[in-house]
């Protein structure tokens, strides 16, 4: 076993890895670590250190004077209390009032809500699974935050690009705004007709300002993760009608319109091939507890209707519904990506079955963490990837690889300019 996993250290609180980053936390940090790793622990007990408070294997030591604490997460982390529980071994559970027996107030709440707190001041912030990674509503009422408050974000997937990092760089004060950076790092391309990022310059500075801010937890995990591809097959015949054709099955044959109509309809006939539903019932025999991620709706009344053994519970968790996880000894649990892949946690089972492939290798990563947490009760994960090897799903699956975002318009090819080439050459050559 991992002594560094396994064991705590003096405090008889936290691992080893957590201690090291909390002594390394300051104002404005991001706490970067692995999903499961105990972020929210450890953020807790900087708050906690921060206001004079301790915790040891000889006792508890409270803080002195403590700050407000507001707690920004996910509406699904806030409707579940799971914050709540973490606050429990610190003695800092908040009364009706909002108020713990210190005086301080705690509150939890989710990210569209993040604007009713600009007006706080001299309080601390604990800013859970990053969102601010553009120039929107929630970036601005950070800043605000930001100017009259303590802070720090937690987050398994800080950032691929210098830009994601433009919000914490102007909260911690290392820009003006946005205008300066850009100014300063950034060359846009030239011929396109929205302003896109063709490369940074003085790289160097942004890399020592990104260091500066990041604490990574050195989280390392003894659990053995078995990734398993299951290939299915499709229909080739109805697949190379739509690439050659361009025209949308599913609505009597009209045009397709654009890239994304394209690569939507393509991907419904792939994942809708039985063959797929067959080879998750078989997984479904090995591991009668099961969690089970789709992307779109059709997937979810596919999953909903499959033949599942009898007295298998189904329960789900998307735009539709917002059921618990089963308790019992067979049950899957519907997940739509978008509604559950973060937030939330499980270790009633070890496998996770990803019924069609994400996008984002982002939204993949968070989605795989929904079973990997320090007190699972299984030596081994299994995540299962039911794809097919088509264009599109090995597509797909090699911007994953490459922990990239899968783009619509560079696998098909497609573009405004291109179609209206092509339906003037189409039609240049009947009037010929």
């Amino acid at each position: 076993m991992s002594v560094q996993y396994r064991q705590k250290t003096e405090t008889n609180f936290l691992y080893p890895y957590q201690l090291d980053a909390v002594n390394q936390l300051k104002n404005g940090c991001i706490l970067c670590g692995a999903v499961g790793s105990g972020k929210s622990r450890t953020a807790l007990f900087w708050y906690f250190k921060e206001n004079g408070g301790w915790i040891d294997k000889d006792g508890y030591s409270p803080m002195r004077s403590p700050k407000d604490l507001y707690i920004i997460t996910t509406a699904k982390k806030r409707d579940s209390k799971e914050w709540l529980g973490e606050l429990v071994p610190f003695l800092l559970y908040p009364g009706d009032d909002g108020k713990t027996r210190f005086g301080n107030k705690i509150v939890v709440d989710s990210w569209n809500n993040i604007g009713k707190y600009v007006d706080a001041e001299d309080s601390y912030f604990l800013l859970d699974e990053q969102r601010l990674v553009s120039y929107g509503a929630w970036t601005k009422s950070f800043l605000t935050i930001a100017k009259s408050n303590k802070w720090i974000l937690l987050s398994g997937t800080p950032g691929d690009s210098y830009v994601e990092y433009l919000p914490v760089f102007l909260g911690n004060g290392f820009f003006k705004n946005k205008t300066e950076f850009n100014r300063e790092h950034v060359i846009f391309s030239r011929y396109t007709k929205y302003p896109k990022i063709d490369r940074y310059v003085n790289t160097t500075r942004l890399d020592r300002l990104r260091d500066r801010i990041l604490v990574n937890m050195d989280y390392t995990h003894d659990i053995v993760k078995h990734n398993e591809d299951i290939y299915c097959s499709y229909d080739i015949q109805q697949y190379k009608f739509v690439i050659r054709n361009r025209k949308n099955i599913y609505k009597e044959n009209e045009p397709i319109q654009n890239a994304g109509e394209m690569c939507n309809v393509l991907r419904r006939i792939v994942n809708s091939d039985e063959t797929r539903q067959i080879k998750l019932l078989e997984i479904l025999e090995s591991h009668p507890r099961a969690i089970i991620f789709y992307n779109y709706d059709y997937e979810r009344e596919i999953l909903l209707n499959l033949g599942y053994e009898y007295g298998t519970e189904i329960a789900e968790w998307n735009g539709h519904a917002h059921q618990p996880v089963p308790e019992g000894n067979k049950w899957v649990y519907i997940c739509q990506y978008n509604s559950a892949s973060e937030g939330w946690n499980c270790i009633r089972t070890n496998c996770v079955i990803f019924y069609s492939q994400n996008y984002s290798y982002k939204m993949m990563t968070q989605a795989a963490g929904r079973v990997d947490r320090l007190n699972t009760p299984y030596d081994e994960l299994y995540y299962y990837y039911l794809k097919s090897r088509s264009g599109i799903d090995l597509a797909v699956s090699r911007a994953l690889a490459d922990k990239k975002k899968f783009n619509e318009g560079r696998f098909v090819g497609w573009n405004k300019s291109q179609v209206s080439y092509n339906v003037a050459k189409k039609e240049n050559r009947q009037a010929a």
